[in-house]
């Protein structure tokens, strides 16, 4: 045997180093074309999670509902009760109609400015939830509409209650307090 036989193709480094050179493009250029798709799918689906997400959430306060009985509404839904406003309690009122009374939240908004008058006939939209409504809007007999917060928290933890300290409730599951 000789040598010849064991010897492949002749190759200079001047070959082997081109061939290299080239191979490193390819890669380098595969790299940045898949990068650039990935950063481009992800922008799609960003913008896809948006606009689902936007057509998903519409707002609740578009659409006035028809007022129902105070004694009809049902935990957790979005409602709207006409009455006349009996009490107030800073950025809290409670209206009544000839079925019963209840608590109505304005939130914040509220609390710095006269809302309602006493007596005064309103329509109240919002969030009837933990047995009372959580305003959205309030609508006033001479066809004043004032627009507050959106009346549809998602869960025991979002939404308003979210702002500020954590008060402990009974949904905690903190053990009960030591008795003195």
């Amino acid at each position: 045997m000789s040598n010849q036989d064991n010897i492949g193709p002749a190759s200079t480094p001047e070959t082997s180093s081109t061939a290299t050179d080239q191979s490193s493009k390819r890669r380098t250029g595969a790299k940045i074309i898949g990068g650039s798709a990935l950063v481009g799918m992800l922008l799609v689906g960003a913008v896809a999670g948006a606009v689902a997400m936007r057509l998903s959430h519409r707002d609740e306060r578009q659409a006035l509902l028809p007022p129902v009985a105070i004694n009809a509404m049902a935990d957790d839904s979005l409602v709207a009760v006409k009455g006349k406003v009996a009490e107030i309690f800073g950025n809290k009122f409670i209206i009544s109609d000839s079925t019963g009374r209840t608590l109505v939240d304005v939130g914040p908004e509220g609390g710095d400015t006269a809302l309602v008058a006493q007596n005064e006939e309103v329509t109240v939209q919002g969030r009837f939830d933990d047995g009372f409504v959580h305003a959205g809007m309030v609508i006033h007999g001479n066809g004043r509409v004032d627009e507050l917060r959106p009346p549809h928290p998602h869960g025991p933890h979002h939404g308003w209650r979210d702002f500020g300290p954590h008060r402990p409730g009974p949904d905690d599951d903190a053990p009960p307090a030591p008795k003195a």
